[in-house]
């Protein structure tokens, strides 16, 4: 399957911008600095389409992407960066800002079929355990993917993703992605995950 197109749409900064349901959604959510934006431009193979940035915080609205792939049973659909949580950097009358914006796109919007969380593999914080349990508590079964994960050694690798995998909460049998930006370890097991779910 090839990417044919990948489209910056918008940024919404309140919720009546969102999408009125034109084409499904899925959302990339995560920690700052999880690595949202480099698995973006990874899965989209295409370099700098997401802004990558070192400042945590620095998506700061619901950003659009449009994708067209050349699966001819795949529709398009809009691929959803948040803005990261845990963002220490940034106020909190900021934070308290993004706070209700997030969650009413996440819980109420209609055309979002599924929420892609992002935790780092080595640093799962109780953000993210409280994200994944209220992902779950709104019907929101959440795709987890584990980032980062060429950072470790062979030696360590089950054991570490065992350890997220508890360390989250998640049920015996829900599935944990390993993923790397780096060597492209994931890349397609997440693409079988999406189109799974967005296949007209």
């Amino acid at each position: 399957m090839k990417i044919l197109s990948s489209e910056f749409i918008k940024s919404c900064a309140s919720a009546e911008q969102f999408p009125q349901g034109e084409l499904l959604e899925i959302a990339v959510a995560g920690r700052s600095n999880v690595g949202k934006s480099s698995l973006i431009n990874s899965l989209l193979n295409r370099r700098g389409l997401a802004k990558v940035s070192r400042t945590p915080g620095k998506t700061r609205a619901v950003n659009l992407f449009q994708i067209a792939t050349s699966d001819p049973g795949l529709a398009k659909f809009y691929l959803v960066d948040l803005p990261g949580y845990g963002f220490a950097k940034v106020s909190k009358s900021i934070r308290a800002e993004w706070g209700p914006l997030i969650e009413s796109y996440v819980a109420e919007q209609p055309s979002l079929i599924t929420v892609v969380l992002l935790v780092e593999c080595r640093v799962v914080t109780e953000q993210d355990r409280q994200t994944v349990a209220w992902l779950q508590s709104i019907g929101r079964d959440p795709v987890i993917v584990a980032t980062k994960v060429d950072k470790l050694k062979p030696s360590e690798r089950v054991r570490t993703l065992r350890q997220t995998h508890r360390d989250l909460g998640l049920p015996e049998g829900q599935q944990l992605i390993p993923y790397s930006v780096v060597t492209g370890e994931g890349r397609d097991h997440l693409w079988g995950v999406l189109r799974d779910l967005v296949k007209t």
